[in-house]
């Protein structure tokens, strides 16, 4: 039989050069996404907001995934591993995220950290005879532009040779972020000012009330969902339900719903179809995936449920 060495040699070197080149191309891809810039968001609105600033040009890991709430979250091992492998940790602060926060504290962690809502000046909120500083800040828009430019300035310092990206990409967000406040203001006028309260499973709306001309005249629980509401709390709940004739109370996505349910049935008030979205974005591709449209979903929701007429 005859054997063709030449045929057989042109094949081995083909082949030898197909490999060489796939190993040059994920040798230099794997140069380009380590030259990235690492990043950790805490939570799922913080994880957007760095998104729209830094876009292709970081790598961003949000620790927690959407509808989870913060203010309980328990870390897994992962998480040690991310924050230890983190350039820049952005967190929320303000107690937000009580177990991540002592975490990155007792972790070894080498790279920068900021607290983005301890950027914005609080509203506080009683506890135990003292007054302690409200985390969600970004019911307010323009607190969230605070917090929009102290990530751009974060990644700037850590990332210079990227500043005109990210300074292109946050003057865009934030153009977006001043038509959303507008709109939000413009939207929230349409209910009749006898009609604008707002009573939802836990105190999380403070901001956005305050910001958009709503009053909370009460809340299930407290800020933060550890709380557990007695039997007093509900029956003084259900008295301002039925004082103040609101139209209908919220549930929201991050908390069980069968107490406020149970609020609704003994005021004889109706639950609002929609939920509201406090401290976490909605499932990618659902209603409320990104910051923009929680803040729409939740204005909609609340004109849809309070602006109803008599």
């Amino acid at each position: 039989m005859k054997v063709n060495l030449f045929g057989n040699k042109r094949v081995w070197l083909i082949t030898a050069m197909i490999i060489l080149l796939a190993g040059c191309n994920q040798t230099t891809e794997n140069v380009e996404e380590n030259d990235k810039i690492r990043v950790v968001s805490t939570n799922t609105i913080i994880a957007n907001l760095t998104d729209e600033i830094g876009g292709e040009n970081i790598t961003n890991i949000s620790l927690l995934k959407a509808g989870t709430d913060p203010h309980v979250y328990e870390p897994v091992p992962q998480d040690s591993i991310e924050l230890e492998k983190a350039d820049l940790i952005l967190y929320n602060g303000y107690n937000l995220e009580p177990n991540i926060i002592k975490l990155i504290n007792s972790s070894g962690v080498t790279g920068q950290s900021l607290a983005v809502a301890e950027q914005v000046k609080p509203l506080d909120f009683e506890y135990e005879g003292q007054k302690k500083p409200d985390p969600h800040v970004w019911g307010n828009v323009q607190n969230t532009i605070i917090m929009v430019e102290s990530i751009r300035d974060k990644l700037i310092e850590i990332d210079p040779e990227n500043e005109a990206i990210f300074q292109q990409n946050s003057e865009q967000f934030i153009a977006e972020l001043k038509e959303l406040d507008s709109w939000i203001k413009n939207q929230i006028a349409t209910i009749p000012v006898n009609q604008r309260q707002l009573i939802t499973s836990h105190d999380a709306f403070q901001y956005y009330a305050s910001a958009y001309g709503l009053e909370i005249p009460g809340t299930l629980i407290g800020i933060s969902t550890e709380e557990q509401p007695s039997a007093q709390t509900v029956k003084n709940l259900v008295e301002i339900i039925r004082n103040t004739g609101v139209k209908a109370i919220f549930a929201e996505t991050t908390i069980n719903p069968t107490l406020i349910n149970t609020v609704a049935q003994e005021a004889g008030v109706n639950i609002a179809e929609g939920k509201l979205y406090s401290d976490s974005l909605g499932v990618k591709g659902g209603e409320a995936d990104t910051y923009i449209k929680m803040l729409t979903t939740n204005t909609n929701s609340i004109v849809t449920a309070l602006g109803k007429s008599e």
